[in-house]
């Protein structure tokens, strides 16, 4: 009698198995039809292409996406409008650009960068800074013109900090006198960087640039209508194998949490 109650109670056990096998096959199944298994993201790496006046703030900004999208790993290549623009048209593997200008994007437009994805983000100023401490008297641009300056620090041909400060200067009737004295950064941090080291009696830069340095004072404001305003223009690049995402961080930039993060730093956030 015990031997056909086991006999029994196994055959009910096998059968009680299979019937939870069944359904946890049928719940599985129905979970991913439906979407309530999350497939795991695949890591991807995007290379922003940015100039080199955004560093403090895109530096910020990636560590606020990290949440946002863990799965991605931002890769910035920091340096000038003019020479990022030279590498995309050389075939750098960029899938992001950010312009401190609109000529270097425009230079790009309808070959290299996805125009339906192109926006503008933000406007800066252009300001003059003096090394701290400095007891030459410099208070305007105007004094740039004038023996109070023997050097001042400006941002090269391609630079578009510098393609500004030459418009300004032009502005003035000056741009003979001042380029004569002019010693040249290829970017914007360069050019900052020689006024802070006092190398020079003062400079030309944005005035982010100025906020978010160290022993410098900006002593003045770019004269009004004297330079084109300074709008930076954000692109995919064409043909980018993360284009997807390379959209979906250019979204991010428009945030709330992004736009802070931009406010902070000086810059005017473009709605």
């Amino acid at each position: 009698m015990r031997r056909s109650f086991s006999i029994f109670s196994i055959t009910v056990l096998c059968a009680m198995l299979s019937c939870v096998a069944l359904l946890s096959a049928a719940l599985l199944s129905a979970m991913l039809l439906t979407g309530c298994v999350k497939k795991q993201a695949t890591p991807v790496t995007l290379n922003v292409f940015a100039a080199a006046s955004l560093t403090e703030a895109l530096n910020e900004i990636a560590q606020l996406y990290k949440t946002a999208a863990p799965e991605v790993t931002l890769s910035f290549n920091f340096q000038s409008s003019g020479a990022l623009q030279t590498q995309i048209e050389n075939g750098a593997e960029a899938d992001l650009f950010l312009s401190a200008a609109q000529r270097q994007m425009n230079a790009l437009a309808g070959v290299y960068i996805d125009d339906a994805t192109r926006k503008d983000l933000l406007v800066n100023s252009v300001v003059l800074i003096v090394p701290q401490g400095s007891n030459k008297g410099i208070s305007s641009f105007q004094d740039c013109l004038t023996s109070k300056v023997s050097l001042l620090a400006l941002g090269n041909a391609d630079v578009p900090v510098g393609q500004y400060a030459e418009e300004i200067f032009k502005f003035l009737n000056g741009w003979d006198i001042v380029r004569a004295k002019a010693s040249l950064g290829t970017n914007v941090k360069e050019v900052l960087s020689q006024v802070e080291s006092g190398s020079v009696d003062c400079g030309v830069v944005y005035s982010t640039d100025a906020a978010t340095a160290k022993g410098v004072t900006v002593v003045a404001d770019a004269p009004l209508g004297s330079h084109q305003p300074v709008v930076y223009p954000a692109a995919v690049v064409k043909d980018s194998p993360n284009a997807k995402e390379a959209r979906a961080f250019l979204n991010f930039l428009s945030t709330p949490q992004a736009s802070a993060v931009f406010d902070k730093i000086g810059f005017t956030v473009i709605k």
